[in-house]
């Protein structure tokens, strides 16, 4: 019973039940959040600096991820390229979800021609293959982190929309939200204090997914010399920069693609594994 007991504590926390997977995705996303925020401080080698005389070198001490196509060590470069990564991502997703929920609970709760011309917008703009739209906006303007930011929100602002104001309508037809409009309660508190409570947990997770879009777009972007440009490296960058250590099975290149791997299989295994109270909205 002691055991049994014991299991079950560790299991629960704040009231809710995680399993082994979802403990251990979080504790790998927690993992690479950490190496992106104190990336410069843990570094072995300056990112820039050339520190073994053959290329494409493999893992040994001193080196312990191998050395790159210029003899840079690949460990400096994984763990740098984690803040960009991770950096630029995280900033993407959070103005995509940001813009797309309030626009989303704000046409529910408004309607009329204000929901019809925005929603048709959107819908226009989510109709554009979004590598498409990634290629043609970076191509022209340039690739530096501000406008790859804003990109990628753009991107992802409409599908944000549309997942918001699916809920927001569902909730705008409830019992609550007609004695508050009686109640004469203007719009921002309908949003605010009516609305997104009841979708926080949904939308939560709708961020997880779109900030895996956002990582893999981003890593496709910088694959085909659109993303970060040198000497600045994402994950993405790293492996078309290595790309010809691939005969070779150099660690120069495998370990940005697992690292790629990593953090979107994590992500995604936290929100299939977090608890229905936490994921379902109806729970």
């Amino acid at each position: 019973m002691t055991m049994a007991r014991a299991v079950a504590s560790r299991r629960s926390f704040l009231g809710h039940s995680y399993n082994l997977v979802g403990v251990v995705a979080a504790l790998v996303i927690l993992a690479w959040t950490l190496v992106a925020i104190f990336a410069p401080y843990i570094i072995p080698h300056p990112i820039g600096d050339i520190v073994d005389d053959d290329y494409f070198g493999p893992m040994r001490q001193g080196l312990w991820l191998g050395s790159d196509y210029l003899g840079r060590d690949m460990l400096s470069r994984v763990l740098m390229g984690a803040r960009y990564t991770v950096g630029i991502s995280l900033a993407a997703v959070s103005i995509a979800c940001f813009s797309g929920v309030v626009l989303g609970m704000a046409a529910a709760v408004t309607g009329g021609w204000f929901d019809t011309c925005l929603s048709r917008f959107l819908d226009a703009m989510n109709s554009i293959p979004s590598k498409l739209f990634g290629l043609v906006v970076v191509a022209a303007v340039g690739s530096s982190i501000p406008v790859l930011i804003l990109t990628l929100a753009v991107i992802y602002v409409p599908g944000a929309y549309r997942f918001a104001r699916a809920l927001a309508v569902n909730i705008n037809t409830m019992d609550f939200m007609t004695v508050a409009r009686v109640r004469g309660e203007s719009t921002a508190y309908l949003i605010g204090s009516e609305i997104l409570p009841n979708i926080i947990r949904p939308v939560l997770a709708d961020f997880g997914l779109r900030f895996v879009f956002i990582v893999l777009l981003l890593s496709g972007l910088s694959f085909l010399g659109l993303g970060l440009q040198p000497p600045l490296a994402d994950w993405g960058a790293l492996v078309r920069e290595n790309i010809g250590g691939l005969p070779f099975a150099a660690p120069a290149v495998i370990v940005p693609s697992l690292a790629i791997a990593s953090l979107t299989i994590s992500v995604n295994l936290l929100i299939d594994n977090l608890p229905h109270k936490i994921r379902d909205r109806d729970a």
